[in-house]
């Protein structure tokens, strides 16, 4: 029984790694360019909007709570930095300055209704969803945000988007692709802030007993701010990110997002045991499922089948993280 514990264990432990490298071996011996550098370096860029949203949903998850909301505020923030150039010929500064100011206020918004109100946190995260895409379709009046663009008085947009901006997603420093670099430097900042600071330490005792971090004198309710807000402003970075990948400011462009990223975040829950949210996990995730994506599109599946491959992870990482909790509880 034990050995039967123990390799059960190792294989919870490392078998999101174990699948990573199994399906990178499948696909480089059923398509030869699969494991070229510029795949590689294709995929790494790929994920890097999905793991900005997903580090957001991993903070909201390390305090016991959820935000649903992470997708609009995406859509918000990549149609506002998009019109910031295009409409209002606006600086740099100010264009990636003022969409992060917007995730602050989502994530205080979220807050609010989850930490003062009380409401539970799917219920109000899934109403600022619906509030927060309804803003943005009647800041556009539905429309997609892109270059010369014709204004509804019949004028044509005075503004483009610049070259320095497109850089951010689009530009590569030492041969790697700028966001592939953005996101790696993400993730690393946030693991010594999650492992080696106080407030990181803080929001992981939140999550695991509420009441008994506020009789430890943990401000728990300032934490679980900070974690929403965090949220809202890792969106922000991914909105960002695809209107400088992309070039335009698409209408509802996170939607498709949102399961990707907590996809991610809850394979990572099982990324070298780890069994709960962490940051290390969630990159992790973010490439299998970007790998498997890559992978599946070469050997030219049809796109509307990668949502059952998406579901079909998420439903696998569930299953693995909560089987083995429960084994651990029983035992």
């Amino acid at each position: 029984m034990n050995t039967n514990t123990t390799k059960l264990d190792y294989l919870y432990r490392y078998g999101a790694l174990l699948v990573i490298a199994g399906v990178i071996v499948i696909f480089s011996l059923l398509n030869e360019n699969f494991l070229s550098y510029d795949n590689m370096a294709d995929i790494l860029r790929s994920i890097s909007i999905v793991t900005f949203i997903a580090i957001g949903v991993t903070f909201s998850q390390i305090v016991d709570g959820f935000d649903l909301s992470a997708g609009s505020t995406v859509s918000l923030t990549t149609v506002v930095t998009a019109t910031l150039m295009v409409w209002y010929q606006m600086p740099l500064i100010a264009v990636l300055t003022l969409p992060l100011l917007i995730g602050v206020l989502v994530g205080l918004l979220n807050a609010l209704l989850i930490v003062k109100i009380r409401i539970p946190d799917l219920l109000a995260t899934l109403a600022v969803m619906y509030i927060i895409g309804g803003v943005h379709k009647t800041y556009t009046k539905g429309f997609s945000i892109y270059n010369n663009m014709q204004m509804t008085d019949g004028t044509k947009a005075p503004g483009k988007f610049t070259s320095e901006f497109l850089w951010i997603g689009q530009g590569k420093l030492l041969g790697i692709p700028v966001p592939v670099l953005l996101m790696i430097g993400a993730v690393i900042l946030v693991h010594v802030f999650l492992t080696y600071t106080r407030w990181g330490r803080q929001m992981y005792v939140t999550g695991g007993n509420r009441e008994a971090a506020r009789l430890s004198g943990i401000a728990v309710n300032r934490v679980r701010t900070l974690a929403y807000v965090l949220s809202g402003v890792f969106a922000a970075v991914g909105g960002i990110l695809f209107s400088a990948r992309v070039g335009s400011g698409q209408i509802d462009a996170g939607s498709p997002l949102l399961m990707e990223a907590v996809a991610a975040v809850f394979v990572g829950y099982s990324v070298l045991g780890a069994g709960k949210p962490n940051v290390i996990g969630t990159f992790f995730g973010a490439v299998l499922i970007g790998v498997l994506l890559n992978g599946l599109t070469m050997l030219n599946l049809p796109y509307y089948a990668f949502d059952i491959i998406k579901g079909a992870v998420l439903v696998a990482a569930l299953a693995a993280t909560f089987i083995h909790l429960s084994r651990r509880r029983t035992s």
